[in-house]
Formats: structure tokens, C-alpha cells, sequence
């Protein structure tokens, strides 16, 4: 034989072989799906356990998201575009001995809100403390904070009943005052009933213009305590005595700029004091990282905990798969005496236990986005889907074919034509 007639017979018997493996897979497939027409209740039933996995997969990413969402949301309602601005210490020596305290001034606030373009609200924060009476005989010492105004956005504050300070009782110093639902209730019995009321701070009628409450529960970072009472700055430094501030809080227009926001508040307030005098800043950056830290944790375990069903069924695929090579031991004969090789036999079975898994899967993954797209549907309620789950239950169902099908497919293939022949 010629080199040319070489490389002919060649090309020609590589023609031949694609064409026997196409037609091969393509018989493969059609069996598989004979094999499935004829026992359909066997294939709903193997397929059960992929359905249910892979529904229990997507709805627990779901659950988990929605659950992520809602935490988040709830922090972010405390105020993380929030940055607080505190003096911790430090000041100017005037001899060796004595050294003054480098408080915080309004000064400050304006500062900030002129130099810095993403404050959008600030407010100065005096605390201090009185005891006052909440009737038959019972006197508790109570926190009152000197805010302006535009502390209700600041701290995200609702104001249920009433109204909450505006500019001109803080430019008229007038005697009114907001306090929490839990003092209201307390002093007057219910909320209502405290609007428009009286009682003394520290031997000064103030009058009750608005009952407020934080618009969600704070986690214990909050300066407001259960029974807090509210008052215009400008009536607060009276009772202090200085125009000293020790906190200012700022809010930003978004999260993304917080943490820049932090650096230069720190800067241009530092520039305006003394150099060993120390402020610090703090923000709910940290406690929001740290929440979606552990939601994507959890979310994480609870994928693993419904893998564990995915694998329950990819086990009893497995068994039902064995059983049928089991049975179906003389048609595995007269295919091998046929001239189908190990890979072709191998590979009808292992076909058929894909299509099981990946049947049950893409059912599954439908029952599981059913449940949240009904409820989007009939409910005000935006429950998050993650295309991801999809994918993820899709080739974990197809992966559980073939690592569980591979076993009865390779027992199948292994075995031998004359004995599977002789079978009863």
C-alpha cells in the first residue's frame, strides 16, 4: 500500500469510527428513554429523592437571603451612613501639673458640614441626668440628651404622636421636650395622654411636645435608653453651663462614603484643636460586615444540611440502578454478543442514572422557585432568588448521577456476554 492510499484508508476509518460513536450515543439515549417508558413509576420514584434535594437546596438559599435581607435591613435602620465623633481625652498642658479638657465645640459641627460635602444632617448630643418623679412616689434618674433638630435623621427617630424639635424651639430656647414611649406610658399611663403635659427638670417646667421611638431595636449600640427625654440644645447647655460638646454625630448620603467620611471628620477636627488632644470615630460598618458574615455563614451550612438529601437520593438512584442491571442481565448479554463494547454498555447506564438525577433536578429546582415566585405573585413581599442555587442544584443533580451511577454502570459493563447469556 501506497503512502497515499495509506492516509486514505486512514481518514476513511476515522470517518467510520465518528460515525459509530454518534449513532452509538444516539442509541444510547434511545434506549435510556425506552427503558424509562416501560417503567415509568420506577422513574418517578428514583427520581423523588433528586426532586426533593434539589427544591430543599434552592428553597434554603432563599430562606437564608431572605433572612440576610431582613437582618441587614434592620441594622442599616439604626444608621449606617452614621458617623459618630467623640472626644476621648487629652488637651493642653498649662503648667505641669494641670491640663484643661479639649471638648468638642458647635464649631466643630459647622466645620464639618462646610468642608465635608456628604453631610447631610448633623447634631451635637449633651447628655446628662435628673431625677424625676413618675408619680406616686416613685422618682427615677432619668437621661436627658441636648439634641438639635436634625437629630431625628440622624438617628432614623420615629415620632408616633406629636412632633419632634424643630429650629425654632432651638433658636427660641423654648422648654419642650420629646421623651420615649417607654416614659410616657410610665409617667402618664398611655402615649397619647403625654402630649401637650408638663414635668420639671432639674425645677423647670418643660412641655411634652412629641412622643419618639427608634425605628428599629438598636443592639446596644445606642445612646437612647428606655426612659430618655429629649430637649433643644440651646436650653441643655444652660443646665451645663459650657458650650463644651463631647459627641457630634454626622450622617452621610450613603454607606460608601462613611469610611472616608470618618477619616476626614477626624482631620478637620483634629486641625482644630490641640495636637495631643485624641478624638475618635466609630460607625455600624463593622457590625454590618460582622452580620453578613454569619448570614452567609448559616446560608452556607444550610446548603450542606440539604446536600445531605441530594445525597440520599443519589443513593437510592445507585440502588435502583443496580437492581435494574440486575435484571435486565441477558439484554446486557445479547448487546455485548452484539458487538457493543465495555464504553457503549458503561455508557447506557450511566446515561440512564444521569437522566434520573438531572430529571429530578430541573423538577426540582421549578418546585423550588415556585414557592418564592407564588408568594412575589399574591404577597407584597420581594423574596430574593439567587440564579446561583440554580446552577449549583443543577450540576450538584448531575454530578450525583454520574458519581453514583458509575457503580452499576461499571458492573454492568464488567460483566461477561456468555455467562450473562446463560442467565435466568
Amino acid at each position: 500500500m501506497n503512502p497515499t492510499e495509506h492516509v486514505r484508508h486512514a481518514a476513511f476509518q476515522q470517518t467510520l469510527l465518528s460515525a459509530r460513536r454518534t449513532m452509538v450515543l444516539s442509541e444510547i439515549l434511545r434506549i435510556a428513554m425506552d427503558s424509562f417508558k416501560a417503567s415509568k413509576m420506577r422513574f418517578a420514584l428514583t427520581a423523588l429523592g433528586m426532586v426533593i434535594g434539589t427544591a430543599s437546596v434552592i428553597l434554603v438559599v432563599t430562606i437564608g437571603l431572605t433572612g440576610r435581607k431582613f437582618i441587614l435591613g434592620e441594622i442599616q435602620k439604626i444608621g449606617t451612613n452614621e458617623v459618630e465623633l467623640e472626644y476621648a481625652g487629652g488637651g493642653a498642658s498649662l503648667s505641669e501639673d494641670v491640663a484643661y479638657n479639649d471638648y468638642l465645640t458647635r464649631e466643630d459641627e459647622k466645620a464639618v458640614d462646610a468642608q465635608l460635602p456628604g453631610v447631610m444632617y448633623s447634631s451635637p448630643v449633651v447628655q446628662m441626668n435628673d431625677r424625676i418623679s413618675f408619680g406616686g412616689g416613685v422618682v427615677k434618674d432619668t437621661l436627658v440628651l441636648g439634641v438639635s433638630p436634625q437629630y431625628r435623621y440622624v438617628r432614623n427617630l420615629l415620632v408616633p404622636y406629636g412632633r419632634f424639635l424643630d429650629e425654632t424651639d432651638e433658636s427660641a430656647h423654648i422648654h419642650c421636650a420629646v421623651v420615649t414611649e417607654t416614659f410616657a406610658k410610665l409617667r402618664y399611663g398611655s402615649v397619647d395622654a403625654a402630649v401637650g403635659r408638663e414635668f420639671e427638670i432639674k425645677g423647670i417646667p418643660f412641655t411634652i411636645i412629641g412622643v419618639f421611638k427608634e425605628s428599629v431595636e438598636s443592639f446596644g449600640v445606642s445612646e437612647i435608653a428606655d426612659e430618655t427625654i429629649l430637649i433643644p440644645f440651646s436650653v441643655a447647655r444652660y443646665f451645663t453651663g459650657t458650650e463644651n460638646v463631647k459627641q457630634i454625630y454626622f450622617s452621610m448620603r450613603s454607606m460608601s462614603e462613611v469610611a472616608d467620611a470618618t477619616k476626614e471628620i477626624k482631620r478637620i477636627v483634629s486641625a482644630r484643636h490641640h495636637l495631643n488632644s485624641v478624638y475618635k470615630t466609630q460607625d455600624l460598618r463593622e457590625v454590618l460586615n460582622m452580620a453578613a458574615t454569619i448570614s452567609n455563614i448559616l446560608i452556607a451550612v444550610l446548603v450542606l444540611v440539604a446536600a445531605v438529601t441530594l445525597a440520599v437520593g443519589g443513593v437510592g438512584i445507585m440502588n435502583i440502578m443496580l437492581a435494574t442491571v440486575r435484571s435486565r442481565i441477558r439484554e446486557i448479554g445479547i448487546r455485548k454478543a452484539m458487538g457493543a463494547t465495555y464504553r457503549e454498555i458503561k455508557l447506557q447506564f450511566l446515561a440512564e442514572a444521569v437522566i434520573i438525577s438531572l430529571s429530578g433536578g430541573i423538577v426540582g429546582t421549578l418546585v423550588g422557585l415556585a414557592l418564592p415566585l407564588s408568594v412575589r405573585l399574591f404577597f407584597d413581599v420581594d423574596l430574593p432568588i439567587s440564579y446561583l442555587s440554580i446552577l449549583i442544584a443543577l450540576t450538584a443533580a448531575t454530578l450525583v448521577g454520574i458519581v453514583f451511577g458509575t457503580v452499576p454502570a461499571t458492573r454492568a459493563a464488567q460483566m461477561d456476554p456468555v455467562e450473562s447469556l446463560k442467565y435466568e
